[in-house]
């Protein structure tokens, strides 16, 4: 349950990476149960850190570019440095990272796959990087206007694997609450997808690398 959509190498050798520590020695039963209303506070914090995006008249979202801008990702600074200027700031690097990776905390703690909670700055057992770019080198400066339209098979894909998610995690759940463990096969099955939606993140959003990304849950 794994999942080879594609080669390993491929997969492993990717600069954007995931991994989550499995909780050998069980999760807690009782925080598992109460664990949407645990996380309101974090969530919080995350959406503020996210961005209020802007909503129009009769509260409908405004187009999905401009919101994308609100978003707390400095996606098009970065698009516009890219292409006209040949270089990504490493502060704004470190920016986009370190917000992915206090947000894939809050992820991880949503589906139910740590039981800390989710910190602001540290790691804890969620082990996300993404190899700086030399911009000048390694970006075309040109192909960030396009990354989105060359994404949307991933986003198809990841839209059907979203769904299957979401069964597996409320399973997940009550196997939780009976046995106190996440069943492994799950567990890397939901980080697979946490996985390939990050490596398609850091291309197509963070604009960190030109590599396509696998069609692959492997690490």
């Amino acid at each position: 349950m794994t999942g080879e959509l594609s080669g390993p190498s491929a997969a492993s050798s990717y600069p954007a990476r995931l991994q989550i520590d499995y909780p050998e020695d069980g999760l807690d039963r009782l925080t598992t149960a109460f664990r949407l209303f645990l996380a309101i506070p974090i969530v919080v914090v995350a959406a503020s850190l996210a961005g209020d995006l802007t909503y129009g008249e009769g509260d409908e979202p405004v187009e999905s570019a401009r919101a994308l801008i609100y978003t707390g990702y400095l996606f098009l600074p970065a698009l516009l440095m890219i292409l006209f200027r040949r270089k990504y700031p490493r502060w704004w690097f470190d920016w986009n990272l370190e917000l992915s990776r206090f947000m894939t905390r809050v992820t991880a703690y949503l589906l139910l796959l740590r039981d800390e909670y989710p910190s602001t700055d540290e790691r804890q057992a969620v082990h996300l990087d993404l190899d700086y770019p030399d911009a000048a080198r390694d970006l075309n400066p040109w192909l960030p206007l396009i990354k989105w339209l060359l994404a949307i098979p991933h986003y198809v894909v990841l839209l059907l694997l979203g769904v299957v998610t979401f069964v597996l995690v409320i399973f997940a759940w009550f196997a939780i609450l009976l046995t106190g463990r996440y069943p492994r096969e799950v567990f890397n099955f939901v980080v697979g997808v946490s996985r390939w939606t990050w490596r398609v993140h850091a291309y197509a959003i963070l604009l960190a690398t030109d590599r396509y990304p696998p069609f692959s849950l492997d690490p």
